[in-house]
């Protein structure tokens, strides 16, 4: 069986969309503190999250496919492309935070309309796409003006270090349990449903040790008590720490699929 197939290529754009829109929630949080609407930002951030996870569990069954039509050589055809697929996720984590600073005035915008109209996401979203025309307006080409007066302080090393292992963790905890599945086919059930345990300590960690750091952050610009540009700075430092930990991914991918695999003796 061929290596790249369409159906491959289907699941890279899903997974390159998902990882995009993951990291332009970012931008949310910074739109957010430059109008002063942190609530209604939020909110906006929550709506990306809910997308993007839909998403990811609309791409998952599809994912499961290319394991059921590998054939006799599943070990070897499988993890190369589940290794073309972890390189999707860095290339949609690249593309978001290239478009951060165009996403940042997209989603002011956003907001303002969001406080306008009384929380109503739905409004929001018909006024914005009636509206969809004017988006080139908007639009900014990532230069290096964006990352003027940069300074080695504004980088938060534990949370980058931090969200870049989660990510990680995030990135291969469906590939790796139906990786693992192929390892070891008489349990292979068992190693596809820790799926959900992985992705869920994830985004447990997530909640409990990055997104309060940074949503305090944001609280404390929008109230003055600190520069726009640290807030800016963190959120790209975020950014880069979820390419490097897609990265990461292709190192974590194969230990992570034999640990499942050894796990699912004691499930």
């Amino acid at each position: 069986m061929e290596f790249l197939t369409s159906k491959v290529l289907l699941i890279f754009f899903f997974l390159l969309l998902i990882h995009s829109i993951e990291t332009l929630a970012y931008a949310a949080r910074l739109s957010g503190a430059r109008v002063g609407f942190i609530a209604s930002a939020l909110s906006l951030f929550n709506v990306m999250v809910i997308v993007s996870r839909m998403s990811n569990m609309i791409q998952q069954p599809v994912t499961g496919k290319l394991v059921d039509v590998a054939g006799t050589d599943a070990l070897s055809l499988v993890g190369q492309q589940f290794r073309f697929l972890i390189f999707g996720s860095t290339v949609g984590t690249i593309c978001g935070m290239l478009l951060l600073p165009t996403f940042v005035a997209v989603f002011s915008r956003a907001i303002i309309h969001l406080a306008g109209q009384d929380g109503s996401v739905l409004q929001m979203f018909r006024k914005g796409l009636s509206n969809l025309k004017n988006i080139r307006w908007y639009m900014k080409k990532p230069t290096l003006h964006y990352v003027k007066d940069f300074q080695f302080r504004f980088i938060p090393k534990r949370l980058f270090v931090l969200n870049m292992v989660i990510t990680a963790i995030y990135t291969i905890g469906v590939l790796a349990a139906l990786y693992a599945g192929v390892l070891v086919p008489e349990r292979s059930t068992t190693a596809v449903m820790a799926s959900g345990l992985v992705n869920g300590v994830a985004t447990m960690l997530l909640s409990l040790f990055v997104d309060p750091k940074v949503s305090v952050l944001a609280d404390d610009v929008a109230k003055g008590k600190r520069s726009y540009v640290y807030l800016k700075w963190a959120s790209v430092t975020m950014a880069v720490s979820r390419v490097t930990g897609t990265v990461l991914a292709q190192l974590l991918f194969i230990p992570a699929s034999y640990y499942i695999a050894w796990m699912t003796k004691w499930m």
